[in-house]
């Protein structure tokens, strides 16, 4: 990744600690110990109890942790049994809405500890500026299965189109990194899922959360240059260079500024 920022997140249930060491095996950028969905209300305790253990036993792989919601009975515990260990290396918040859940969240946590908010209800997109403006939120990541429910839309493509595009706009004007998009429902459909990263990298996404080993890679092709545009983009530059500053075209388009920019984005691997 050398620094970069993930491109896939998966989850792994908090009651399942068989599993937490083939998550991270798995290939994904980031790993989220999920103690909420996933965790029905009676193994609760025992889902926070296996993620402590297993952060404190395995620091360097840092983890992300999914805590219950502030509006829950778990939240307080859960903040204060994994804010502070340096293994976790963020909290991906639920239901966030507004700049008190964070600091709530912050209080007493380590301080590299990063943030990552979940905006899946009306109240979190009409807050988004003070979202993104919160310490240590690194990203926004875009619930979308609860988000259509609180607001009764019924699709994931174009009936998000207006939202998506309003957290990535939100998360540029803070400076923070692009958004994570939503879950794909399917499992064994890795083309549906790559089309579904490919649409979110077009509207300014930088990942996506995956649900189960076999979408990882889907998505790691998605949010990769092809080589037919690296290639572009090594023209692009051939062209500038031998223009010596002359006006110059590639595939019959001009290449300002903007154009050289994608072009080096592209070389970066950015």
């Amino acid at each position: 990744m050398s620094g970069a920022l993930p491109r896939s997140y998966l989850f792994v249930p908090g009651n399942r600690p068989e599993r937490f060491d083939k998550a991270f095996a798995a290939g994904a950028d980031a790993v989220i110990l999920d103690l909420e969905d996933a965790v029905q209300p009676e193994q609760k305790l025992a889902a926070r109890a296996a993620v402590l253990s297993d952060v404190v036993v395995n620091v360097g792989r840092a983890a992300w942790v999914r805590i219950n919601g502030s509006d829950t009975g778990w939240f307080r515990d859960d903040v204060a049994t994994l804010a502070g260990q340096t293994g976790v290396a963020g909290i991906v918040l639920p239901k966030a809405e507004s700049r008190e859940q964070i600091d709530a969240l912050l209080a007493n946590a380590h301080p590299a500890l990063s943030v990552l908010p979940i905006v899946e209800t009306a109240r979190g997109i009409a807050n988004l500026a003070e979202l993104c403006a919160a310490p240590r939120v690194q990203r926004i990541v875009f619930g979308t299965l609860d988000f259509q429910v609180d607001l009764g839309i019924d699709g994931d493509d174009e009936e998000l189109h207006f939202f998506r595009s309003q957290i990535v706009l939100a998360s540029r004007l803070a400076g923070i990194g692009a958004p994570v998009d939503g879950v794909s429902t399917t499992i064994t459909d890795t083309d549906a899922v790559e089309g579904d990263a490919r649409r979110g990298r077009r509207f300014g996404f930088g990942g996506k959360l995956c649900i189960h080993p076999q979408q990882i890679d889907a998505v790691h092709r998605a949010y990769a240059w092809s080589d037919a545009e690296i290639e572009w983009a090594q023209r692009v530059f051939a062209a500038v260079d031998a223009s010596h500053g002359a006006a110059v075209a590639v595939d019959g388009k001009m290449v300002d500024m903007p154009v050289i920019l994608k072009a080096r984005r592209i070389l970066d691997g950015r």
